[in-house]
């Protein structure tokens, strides 16, 4: 087996398109051609769990978290260790971050499954603010200025390729009225003139500015611009997860089993005190949300959607002050604690998709931090 075949099932496990246009995910470090017989999995790739895959004598480490996050200039010893040192013995790694939180049967399916929702789905589905398609038709010797200015905008990437597009030849036609100003022919009669249809996929957030950049580069006095938008993922994709609970119950007990899951006797938990003082935590609750990580203000669409309990990793501190007086009870376990426990069950599956594959759950991978 080589990495590009571990590669392949993890972007069917966890596509890269899921990902959030900031996160880096993917092969970051490693050769996709290299032999594979061992790997061992974890949330971060620190020099301690590097030591361990040596040990283990893995040839390829899959994290939830980028070990290269944002751009670097240099791999050295000095700057980028754990890189550095996962290259020179001759270690892929692999990241499935924002992906395979959004993926089916990811981080926050995890979380869900140990809540035990049903009728669950994402907080946030995936396709709103997700992907179009912007096409647009312009003479072939302006093409390769036109589509620069797109991919500069944004355009064209799919994973880990970027200036992707698609190019087709017609014929276009058009009556300038008078006026106008045509770039091709004169105004006040019909004209036939051959165009080059191009085609290519970006984030929604930036299809203004992938138009805007087009129309300052494109010769037409009126560039013919269409947009399309892409819903190309799978029911049930998308961040966080939200549902009922089998049977209602309190608080209290969804702490509890969020304890027993993740191994830890005490939780941060914000909830405000009911009418008359009474404690939350006794309240029954029937709608639940989890959002592995940093929740951030997701809360805020579970409070919308009906939800009166919330697990994630970390939330600051005015926004659990607003979950709170929202009548929300929030339980934090801990960053890394929310997304280790489907990186134990990630394993299990790659072992179960490549029976001939050892595949190992890390056991240097910490949280940074424990309560004392």
């Amino acid at each position: 087996m080589k990495v590009v075949d571990v590669v392949r099932t993890m972007e069917a496990v966890a596509p890269p398109e899921l990902a959030e246009d900031w996160d880096n995910v993917g092969l970051l470090a490693g050769d996709l051609d290299a032999a594979v017989r061992k790997v061992l999995v974890c949330t971060d790739v620190t020099e301690p769990v590097l030591a361990e895959a040596v040990a283990a004598k893995a040839q390829m480490i899959v994290a939830h978290h980028p070990v290269i996050f944002q751009s670097v200039t240099r791999v050295t010893a000095s700057e980028t260790p754990v890189v550095f040192e996962a290259l020179r013995r001759g270690i892929a790694i692999l990241a499935a971050h924002t992906n395979f939180d959004a993926a089916i049967g990811g981080t926050n399916d995890a979380l869900a499954d140990v809540l035990q929702l049903v009728d669950r789905r994402p907080v946030t589905p995936a396709g709103l603010g997700g992907r179009c398609k912007v096409v647009v038709f312009v003479p072939p010797d302006d093409l390769p200025r036109v589509a620069g200015a797109a991919f500069a905008a944004g355009a064209g990437r799919i994973g880990r390729y970027r200036d992707c597009a698609f190019f087709s030849h017609g014929i276009g036609s058009f009556y300038g009225e008078e006026g106008a100003s045509p770039a091709i022919g004169v105004s006040d009669r019909h004209e036939i003139t051959e165009e080059l249809r191009l085609e290519m996929v970006c984030p929604r957030a930036k299809a203004a500015g992938v138009c805007q950049a087009i129309r300052s580069a494109h010769p037409y006095e009126e560039p013919p611009i269409d947009t399309y938008v892409l819903e190309d993922f799978p029911p049930g994709c998308g961040a966080g997860r939200i549902g009922k609970l089998k049977r209602p119950v309190t608080a209290q007990t969804l702490i509890a089993r969020l304890k027993k899951a993740v191994g830890v006797q005490r939780l941060l938990v914000a909830a405000a005190a009911g009418e008359g003082g009474a404690d939350r935590k006794g309240m029954l609750v029937t709608t639940a949300a989890c959002f592995g990580g940093s929740g951030g203000t997701a809360f805020r669409k579970a409070v919308a959607q009906g939800a009166t309990f919330y697990v994630t990793g970390e939330m600051n501190h005015h926004h659990a002050l607003e979950a709170a007086a929202a009548g929300m009870t929030v339980a934090c376990l801990g960053h890394g604690r929310s997304e280790r426990l489907a990186m134990v069950r990630l394993a299990a599956r790659l072992a179960e998709l490549h029976p001939k594959l050892k595949v190992i759950p890390s056991q240097r991978d910490q949280d940074p931090f424990s309560v004392v």
